[in-house]
């Protein structure tokens, strides 16, 4: 497996990890995340998890090639 995608799996796994976290720790459902506005700690976490995500969305298609 490439490193950097190793790397980007775990970054998401953390962040999933603390967005759950944070999540609850506020009262939400992690599974709200998409139909709820979020305070924008949350929100700057679920963005930059959104992030990471494409990113390696792309990283694995290139390896699909």
């Amino acid at each position: 497996m490439r490193p950097d995608l190793q790397k980007q799996r775990n970054e998401l796994r953390d962040l999933d990890v603390e967005f759950d976290r944070e999540m609850r720790a506020r009262g939400f459902d992690p599974a709200q995340a998409d139909n709820i506005a979020l305070p924008s700690h949350l929100a700057t976490l679920y963005a930059e998890r959104e992030t990471i995500k494409a990113k390696l969305e792309e990283l694995e298609g290139k390896t699909d090639e």
